[in-house]
């Protein structure tokens, strides 16, 4: 099963992967690699099985191999590359977009580094084992996938219902980079709109003794707005009369970092940022609205996996991905909750200049809770402690709750420049749930600039900035209200098939199906006026419909799973979506 776009060639996914930090000197990495899958006691093979085209998981349709990794085996990556020229003060790095899980990696036979966890980037600085000419990359990757408690999402061995085929190996951009001795490892940039600034820290690689950060922004059309000056470290810089980012108008500021020493430039990467705050404010009633720069708005969009059917957790093109985001604006959505899944660093960019704020997941890992406990929960308010017999979660042994916790930090650092971002959601229907209270603390007291939903859908533990609810089997309804907002975090779910474009023409699953469009969509339309849009002035604060597409045999997409094809009229459910973000 295919998507309409196909990988460029000879290098897929060629665009510069890290948006918010740039630079010229990069090269790509990404096309034809060999490969081999082994016992994962082997030593390196000696010889491959065949080509891969990297960033896309061997076990896609797009890799070229579309072969299971098993917990057993291990896959192994090679491919040669030509030294980029550095001169001797530099320093060049290789940078993984993302590997899952565990990986090691060589060059030239000398090891660069290990990494374990499957959603963040991470890097190795290579210099000393580069020769000139040809150099050889070898990478090793084991996956445990359901057969470990890491964070691995909806991934299984064994996909069924709403557990899809496995994600293993490289299947985010790989790139190399050369950067001065002294330069600029990272950014973190924070907007303050109530003092019209922007504070930027600056993390720096080698000897910081004279360095100066200065932190140029301007507007997009280059005029310079303000320049700020500060030894090593942090800079702040005044952004007069801010154009504030929102929905409607995705403003974007350009932002340049330059590292000075005597007068000179030690390095520089562009950026951008964008003038916005998010928090809570009570409406007229008392009801507590999600607020985009203290003005109050109802959030509603989909629930949105990231998969495709033929490169799985990655697309084929920039345009794939840009897909999925463009038609959320279109049918009228002002949000997308990204679901257990930590996307490309792009995806991010775009939902900035496109204007989409977003809910982020934590991946899951730990245990997943069974179809009794599932169906208890959701239909009998069935409810678990998650500070005692963590064993229930998978969360039973120190070590495992330590990764988790790096991981969330991780995702967070990873991703705290993004403007959209609004909402961590560290916990998913109890999945690997632990001690969620303590979690969400830290959680808003590392990041004050956005909230939390501490446990979305099950096992409420009372913390955290939203009463987080997912419904599928009953009527939509208000709980009690306490002291936090109210969100219809998961609903609707429903289905219909079109044969010719599902994945499995014998199986499907969706939580009501239909018959037609037009039955869909009446339906649907029916849902959000009689069961949503009452809700709003009960204090409803956001809602989020299960889903953008199909993804295998959950047939319950706004589109078809190869995204040809819309099951509901897009004009009726766009008017019924602006009628909704107009009813506070």
């Amino acid at each position: 099963m295919k998507t309409p776009w196909n990988p460029s060639t000879p290098i897929p996914l060629p665009e510069y992967p890290r948006p918010q930090m740039t630079r010229h000197d990069w090269v790509n990495l990404n096309g034809l690699w060999q490969y081999a899958i082994q016992p994962k006691a082997n030593p390196a093979p000696q010889k491959f099985d065949g080509d891969i085209l990297v960033p896309y998981a061997v076990e896609s349709l797009l890799s070229g191999v579309q072969k299971p990794l098993l917990p057993a085996q291990r896959l192994w990556y090679r491919r040669s590359f030509v030294s980029p020229t550095f001169r001797e003060s530099e320093k060049v790095l290789l940078h993984f977009g993302a590997v899952d899980y565990e990986c090691q990696v060589w060059v030239n036979g000398k090891e660069a580094g290990s990494h374990r966890g499957g959603y963040l980037s991470f890097t190795f600085d290579i210099t000393d084992a580069l020769v000139q000419g040809e150099n050889e990359l070898l990478v090793s990757v084991w996956d445990p996938t359901d057969t470990g408690l890491q964070q691995r999402g909806k991934q299984v061995l064994n996909p069924k219902g709403i557990w899809y085929t496995p994600v293993s190996g490289i299947w985010q951009t790989v790139w190399l980079e050369v950067v001065p001795e002294v330069s600029i490892a990272s950014l973190k940039l924070t907007p303050d709109l109530d003092s019209k600034s922007l504070t930027v820290e600056v993390e720096m690689r080698g000897d910081a003794a004279g360095v100066r950060v200065v932190a140029e922004t301007s507007h997009s059309d280059g005029k310079i707005i303000s320049v700020g000056e500060q030894a090593a470290g942090q800079v702040s810089s005044v952004i007069p009369n801010p154009r504030v980012w929102s929905p409607a108008d995705p403003y974007l500021y350009d932002l340049r970092v330059r590292l000075v020493r005597d007068e000179q430039i030690l390095d520089e990467v562009g950026s951008y940022f964008a003038m916005r705050k998010f928090g809570l404010v009570k409406d007229a009633d008392g009801h507590l609205r999600f607020a985009l720069n203290d003005r109050p708005m109802f959030l509603y969009g989909p629930l949105d996996q990231g998969y495709f059917p033929d490169g799985l957790y990655t697309p084929a093109s920039e345009e794939a991905m840009l897909f999925d985001i463009q038609y959320t604006k279109r049918i009228g959505c002002n949000m997308i909750r990204k679901h257990i899944k930590v996307e490309p660093l792009r995806w991010y960019y775009a939902c900035d200049r496109l204007g989409m704020i977003v809910w982020q997941d934590m991946p899951n890992g730990g245990l997943i809770d069974g179809e009794v406990v599932a169906v208890s929960s959701m239909l009998l308010g069935f409810h678990r402690n998650d500070t005692r017999r963590l064993h229930r979660f998978g969360r039973a042994v120190e070590s495992n709750r330590a990764e988790y916790r790096a991981e969330l930090k991780g995702m967070i650092d990873h991703l705290y420049n993004a403007v959209c971002i609004a909402v961590w959601v560290p916990f998913n229907e109890s999945w690997g749930q632990f001690q969620s209270v303590d979690v969400a603390r830290w959680v808003k007291e590392y990041d004050p600039t956005r909230l939390v939903d501490h446990a979305s859908g099950w096992f409420d533990q009372n913390a955290g900035d939203f009463q987080s609810r997912h419904v599928y089997f009953k009527k939509l309804k208000r709980p009690k209200p306490d002291s936090r907002a109210f969100v219809v975090s998961e609903f609707g779910g429903y289905s219909f098939k079109i044969p010719g474009h599902v994945w499995n023409e014998e199986k499907k699953f969706g939580y009501r199906h239909y018959a037609s469009s037009r039955e869909l969509t009446d339906a649907y339309i029916t849902l959000l006026e009689n069961e949503l849009k009452p809700l709003i002035a009960r204090g409803l604060a956001a809602a989020v419909y299960t889903q953008t597409t199909d993804v295998e045999i959950e047939i319950n997409g706004y589109l078809t799973y190869d995204r040809k094809l819309e099951k509901m009229d897009m004009d009726t459910i766009r008017r019924a979506h602006a009628d909704l973000l107009r009813s506070i």
